[in-house]
């Protein structure tokens, strides 16, 4: 071997490298995507698309449509699952992202409810429900590149970075924000200012495309796709209905793992902003720019966050592992995230008997579920990705 030639475990650092930076690149954008809207539902959505109401119920009408995105989560969260089980991981991570570009961009030309009535809320929510279906796939899908790339010693390090691709679009989503309302009259943000974010986006996704298309198939996919198909024996691979035949416990370990995470994530990113603009009056530039400064430092919230990558990655076998990893996590986010603002409005009351505590006491019997659920599952650090109930229970039959 000359000298110019790098080691075999120098190459191998190399390629886990570049397919975390993608991931991290391509997941911060497709969120940059999902979290624009929610700040967008929480700083004039309730104005331009459900005129005529109170401040809070116009509010609460725009988190309604923001609420539909996390019910279109679990379906594309299957349907992307069920293909990148059987064709692979990157080809899905490239639709995603195009899917939730072609649906930001969109909302950033919707005509308002002046413009053309009641047609106005409703395409908006049919642009939310693509934006929840193709957010749905891309979680499973760039965690796993991450994980199935990275060596065990260090899976939890190179799965994490991917996580910090969502907090890091939601930094992108408030920073873009608050420099418009900054420069802008809130007059001006409410009449077209708010657009401009949206259409951003297709210079975000173009790049997030770009580094994706770079990327090599899964190895550990690659590897298994052979046993994959000789389980079939001339039967179709059906991902979903084998993660609930053979992994049930694991979903809904996954899913309680992330109650106490996700319910307060939405409320310190979302419902904070209707808390401080409609109950305590506080101007749109100064919302965005404490948002900002938290989205930047995150409180405690990432020592939750950044674990489940991995930890979620090792609850399933290899042939059901994209289907099982997304299912368990985004039906998770439409009982809690996409939950938590309604409910949390609603136990707020009226600005003038707002009732705190009553937030504060749903926060703990979130985490009450999370603590549950860590009790029941199993140490799986530096295991083996390389592992299948379902294809082992084929070959045994």
């Amino acid at each position: 071997m000359s000298a110019n030639t790098p080691a075999v475990g120098d190459r191998k650092g190399s390629s886990i490298q570049k397919v975390v930076f993608a991931s991290l690149v391509g997941t911060a954008v497709e969120w940059y995507d999902f979290f624009l809207y929610g700040s967008a539902a929480a700083l004039v959505f309730g104005a331009l698309f459900f005129p005529g109401s109170d401040p809070v119920t116009g509010t609460l009408l725009a988190f309604g449509t923001y609420a539909v995105g996390f019910a279109a989560r679990p379906l594309g969260g299957i349907v992307f699952g069920h293909f990148g089980d059987r064709v692979g991981r990157k080809k899905m991570l490239v639709v995603s992202l195009m899917m939730m570009g072609i649906a930001t961009f969109a909302i950033g030309l919707l005509p308002t409810y002046a413009t053309i009535g009641v047609a106005a809320p409703i395409l908006l929510v049919l642009c939310r429900l693509f934006q929840g279906f193709a957010v749905g796939g891309e979680w499973g899908g760039a965690v796993l590149m991450s994980a199935e790339h990275g060596d065990p010693e260090r899976r939890g390090f190179w799965s994490s970075w991917p996580q910090a691709g969502v907090p890091l679009g939601n930094l992108m989503a408030t920073g873009v924000l608050f420099f418009l309302a900054a420069v802008q009259s809130d007059e001006a943000f409410l009449a077209w200012g708010w657009r401009i974010p949206f259409l951003l986006s297709a210079v975000l996704v173009l790049v997030g495309l770009y580094v994706r298309l770079t990327l090599e198939e899964s190895p550990v996919f690659a590897e298994a796709k052979a046993e994959i198909k000789e389980k079939e024996h001339g039967a179709s691979h059906m991902p979903l209905l084998e993660v609930i035949k053979t992994y049930p416990k694991e979903v809904f370990i996954a899913m309680g793992m992330r109650m106490a995470e996700n319910i307060s994530y939405y409320i310190f990113t979302i419902v904070v902003l209707s808390y401080v603009s409609d109950y305590l009056g506080a101007s749109t530039d100064l919302i965005l720019q404490m948002l900002l400064i938290a989205a930047a430092g995150q409180f405690f919230h990432s020592l939750m966050y950044a674990p489940q990558a991995a930890f979620f990655s090792e609850l399933f076998g290899t042939s059901v592992r994209y289907t099982g990893a997304s299912v368990g996590y985004q039906l998770a986010s439409v009982f809690a995230g996409a939950l938590a603002p309604i409910i949390a409005l609603q136990l707020l009351g009226s600005p003038e008997e707002k009732n705190t505590t009553a937030v504060a006491i749903y926060v703990c019997i979130a985490s009450a579920i999370t603590v549950v659920a860590v009790l029941f599952a199993k140490e799986t650090s530096g295991s083996s990705l390389r592992h299948d109930r379902v294809v082992r229970d084929a070959h045994e039959s």
